[in-house]
């Protein structure tokens, strides 16, 4: 193994957690004017999800960070414009137009295996492509269906082969309408400036390792490697040439790295009290999470209802810098019912009913009821902070 150049600083745990928190967009004043938009290439990658409880995932991250944006607002901020694309990053991601140039090295990859465990019928990939040529932007609805009449994977032919387009990058989605993806041909959705696959191997690798790490603020190998879902040896091979330098973490057992701006300032500021999807980039790696906030973080909604800990969407609470709790929500009419709590200690009562409050606002309710909670005297705890 090639020996690491020596480290350029040396963080306290605690430094760690907050140059992590001000990277991630939940330490210091929020840049509004930027919106949305501003989250999204500051965080590089938003996750999509098909589960909604009280919103989806990609509109959960920016009002963890920047309070009650309204939803249409979100969802103008990221499909209209042509300011972004959705594709694969971390998972299927809202992603900045400009890193389009990117992700060619993932495009390549699909390329040179190009069954994708799908038999395509002669002229179908073409025939996608003309319809869309003619008739685009559409969902596979419009090309003609996306199933067959078999089981929920049984895909047509014409959306196993619109989805084959989006994964080579001569198709892309531009949008989700009623969750659908909508799909036009990339050479019509991106612009010129950006529509290319001129950059090797090295080049998008090199960007999308200092992306995670400006991303993460500080990370090991395994967390850098996994915001955009690269390989670890991909990562060892470009982190050198990366602008990313090594740091040592006290507690942390394996070698780090940083961006060099995360340390040039003292990460401090105001904390956001907020409820986080379980799908927020903050969380996703659950071996950093629980390595950072002593926080164990696990979506329980694919885990079998008697398996159970923290229930179907439990969501953290962050309040202070730390991770204290979470909630598993609903909604009933125009009432959040907090299905199950768990929180840490009893001073995260206040702070859960602080961020139950806001959200329950956000989303048009206007109560929020506690179902159930760790004890009956947490529930009621909970109860009369929420009535305060």
């Amino acid at each position: 193994m090639t020996s690491l150049p020596p480290p350029a600083a040396e963080l306290s745990a605690d430094e760690a957690r907050r140059i992590a928190l001000r990277a991630q967009g939940f330490l210091g004043a929020a840049d509004r004017r930027a919106g949305v938009r501003g989250v999204l290439r500051h965080l590089g990658a938003v996750q999509l999800d098909t589960i909604s409880v009280l919103a989806r995932s990609h509109e959960l991250i920016p009002y963890a960070r920047l309070g009650a944006v309204g939803r249409k607002a979100v969802e103008d901020a990221y499909w209209s414009g042509g300011h972004s694309f959705e594709y694969w990053s971390h998972a299927a991601c809202i992603l900045p137009v400009e890193e389009w140039p990117h992700f060619a090295f993932r495009r390549r990859a699909y390329r040179s295996r190009p069954h994708w465990n799908h038999e395509l019928p002669d002229g179908a990939y073409e025939q996608v492509i003309k319809q869309l040529r003619a008739e685009g932007p559409l969902t596979a609805t419009d090309l003609g269906g996306a199933k067959n009449k078999g089981e929920w994977w049984d895909w047509s032919a014409s959306k196993v082969a619109v989805e084959r387009a989006l994964m080579y990058g001569e198709v892309v989605c531009t949008e989700r309408r009623g969750w659908k993806r909508v799909y036009d041909l990339a050479e019509r959705a991106i612009p010129d400036a950006v529509l290319h696959d001129d950059l090797d191997d090295a080049e998008c690798l090199r960007r999308l390792v200092r992306l995670a790490g400006q991303s993460l603020g500080v990370g090991t190998r395994a967390d850098m490697a996994d915001y955009h879902r690269l390989k670890g040896e991909q990562f060892d091979a470009v982190v050198a040439d990366s602008g990313l330098v090594p740091v040592t973490v006290q507690g942390w057992s394996k070698p780090a790295w940083a961006d060099p701006e995360a340390l040039a300032t003292e990460p401090r500021g105001r904390h956001r009290t907020t409820l986080l999807s379980p799908f927020d980039s903050l969380v996703w790696e659950r071996a950093r999470t629980e390595r950072i906030f002593g926080f164990t973080h696990r979506l329980e909604a694919y885990v079998p209802k008697p398996k159970r800990i923290h229930g179907y969407f439990a969501m953290p609470l962050l309040s202070g810098g730390r991770l204290i709790g979470r909630v598993d929500p609903a909604r009933e009419g125009r009432t959040l019912v907090a299905k199950q709590v768990s929180l840490d200690s009893p001073k995260a009562v206040r702070p859960m009913a602080q961020a139950l409050l806001e959200a329950a606002e956000w989303v048009g309710c206007d109560s929020v009821r506690v179902e159930r909670a760790g004890s009956p005297q947490e529930a009621a705890a909970l109860t009369s902070a929420l009535a305060t």
